[in-house]
């Protein structure tokens, strides 16, 4: 039997803070050589259960601990964090929250200089490390300049470098494109091979189940409900439930009529058995397949030639042309560093285009200010530390109403009401730095939302955020979009773009690629690939089954969900 790395026993942890524990008898051996991922809503005691197996409880976040914990045969309540540090190393779901050197190298070597490594084998295992995670030829730049991906690769460079044995991944794709996301799992997978022990903390299953892993850890108000291999847990119908969403294609399969035992392999559509769906998504498509009514939208906003260059050389936004349509729901996509956000700024005002126009019912916005623009258009950006302000969360969220001197009587009512609606309502009274990174997005989201500005834009809005936390928050979207809210969403995620937008505008290397229906995009392999987007699981399945037309398969099941939904 291999060799037990990680072991809890009867183990309890609560927080000081708390009036309750955060976990709860928790028993869980995990072995060298494993690749685990847990999972679980948001709230639930996973990161907390990370945070016991790298040390940062109970040295950063004080608490009770009862029952034991061993990490590499070290008892944790007796070991110090250097020590801890020495047997498993983590990667942040905040990139930039782990960056220490001013260049990549000096970030890279920042263990081994606390190790008191020799400069020659230190500049000798940096390298080795960045050609590893292949970052080699980035060895010079500031970290803080690179892509989603590149940064990702940086920080496991650094924590590989002092050649640990346990690596810990908190949210590894919270920030990533598509592809990027991919590539990072792959490169998971493959140090997993190392003889390393491999512990994944994330909520996009399906994105993660794109290399095999050993168990799937189930967490839930503080307990470990289920702990078994991905094929029989989604046999067991229990993920949803519990805030995860399962991957779309297992969803297609329940929908047509296939019964999702662990015996078809239901874990990777490379092991799915077709011969237990094939019929039934025939049947189940031929019986649901119709023609969608083409409806006309009233041009809102239009987005005209713009040019811009943050240094003068290279053009960041190549001539991009968009129209933004009266009560529509759009997603804006591409690979990190398309423009995406940059496009984003110069709609809102943060950043004056060099050449072209941002025009609203055909008046030109750049004769209003950024303030008065807020009135036009509210953006959530991406990283919530950006906009907060306030220390109490009710008051972040009540700070655009207060500066426009909204009577306090309507402040309170608004406020309540979208804190409900984005799940902080038990939070009222809470400090933000109590909060997680994907609870300060709710928040970031929140103080923007109850603006009700004429466009919303709004920058990854369900990064970090598990499936019923999601829903709600696109629930809220949709409801306002049904009373007329235009709403632009910058997201990676894929999930999002086909269950609620009708239209993507893709963006690629500065230009816009494509104009199309959400579907279609990520039906198209080669504009995928160019993007740095992903085949949807659904496409796929249909073209493993034999349909003759795939992309009216995609469009069938988004359709009949949403009827669903």
């Amino acid at each position: 039997m291999a060799e037990t790395v990680i072991s809890f026993q009867n183990f309890r942890f609560q927080y000081y803070s708390q009036a309750e524990p955060t976990l709860h008898d928790i028993n869980l051996d995990i072995h060298k050589g494993e690749k685990i991922l847990i999972a679980g809503p948001s709230g639930s005691g996973k990161s907390t259960l990370g945070h016991c197996m790298n040390g940062l409880i109970p040295f950063a976040y004080r608490g009770t601990m009862t029952g034991t914990l061993t990490v590499g045969g070290i008892e944790t309540k007796t070991a110090s964090l250097f020590e801890l540090s020495q047997k498993i190393g983590t990667v942040l779901q905040d990139s930039d929250g782990q960056f220490i050197g001013l260049s990549v190298a000096e970030d890279i070597a920042f263990a081994l200089e606390n190790d008191c490594v020799p400069q020659k084998e230190m500049k000798v295992r940096v390298q080795k490390m960045a050609e590893l995670v292949d970052i080699a030829s980035h060895l010079n730049n500031d970290p803080h300049e690179l892509s989603g991906g590149q940064k990702q690769r940086v920080s496991l460079a650094g924590v590989m470098a002092d050649d640990v044995d346990i690596l810990l991944f908190d949210e590894p794709l919270a920030n990533l494109d598509p592809k990027t996301g991919e590539v990072a799992i792959e490169l998971i997978d493959e140090i997993c091979r190392l003889e390393k022990t491999v512990i994944i903390i994330e909520h996009r299953l399906e994105d993660v189940l794109h290399c095999p892993i050993d168990r799937l850890i189930l967490v839930s108000e503080g307990r470990i409900i289920a702990d078994d291999t991905p094929d029989n847990i989604l046999a067991m119908n229990t993920l949803v439930p519990h805030g995860i969403r399962e991957p779309l294609y297992v969803s297609a399969c329940r929908f047509a009529g296939v019964p999702i035992t662990s015996a078809i392999r239901p874990a990777s559509l490379e092991t799915l058995d077709m011969s237990a769906c094939k019929d039934k998504l025939h049947a189940w498509y031929k019986a649901n397949a119709k023609e969608e009514p083409v409806t006309e939208k009233r041009p809102l906003l239009e987005v005209s030639d713009i040019c811009y260059s943050y240094d003068g050389v290279r053009q960041v936004l190549d001539h991009v042309n968009m129209t933004v349509y009266e009560g529509e729901m759009m997603a804006l996509v591409g690979k990190n560093g398309a423009g995406k956000s940059t496009l984003a700024q110069v709609i809102t005002g943060f950043l004056k285009p060099d050449a072209g126009t941002v025009t609203m019912n055909g008046e030109d916005l750049s004769k209003y200010s950024i303030s008065e623009r807020a009135e036009f258009v509210g953006i959530v950006l991406q990283n919530p530390n950006q906009m907060i302000s306030k220390a109490m969360i009710f008051d972040e969220i009540a700070l655009g109403l207060r500066i426009r001197k909204v009577p306090e009587e309507e402040v309170e009512k608004r406020v309540e009401a979208v804190m409900e609606i984005c799940g902080l309502r038990p939070f009222k009274n809470w400090p933000i730095s109590a909060l997680s990174y994907g609870q300060k997005k709710r928040v970031t989201i929140a103080s923007i939302l109850v603006l009700n500005p004429k466009v919303l834009i709004l920058d990854e809005p369900t990064a970090g955020q598990d499936y019923r936390h999601y829903s709600e928050i696109m629930k809220f979207l949709q409801k306002l979009n049904e009373n007329g809210q235009t709403i632009i969403l910058i997201t990676h995620d894929m999930h999002l773009m086909l269950e609620y937008t009708e239209r993507a505008v893709v963006l690629c290397d500065s230009v816009k690629l494509a104009d199309q229906k959400a579907y279609e995009v990520l039906c198209d392999i080669d504009l995928s690939r160019r993007a740095n987007l992903k085949e949807t699981s659904l496409f796929t399945l249909a073209k493993k089954a034999g349909i003759e037309d795939p992309l009216g398969f995609v469009e069938c099941f988004i359709r009949c969900e949403r009827e669903l939904r």
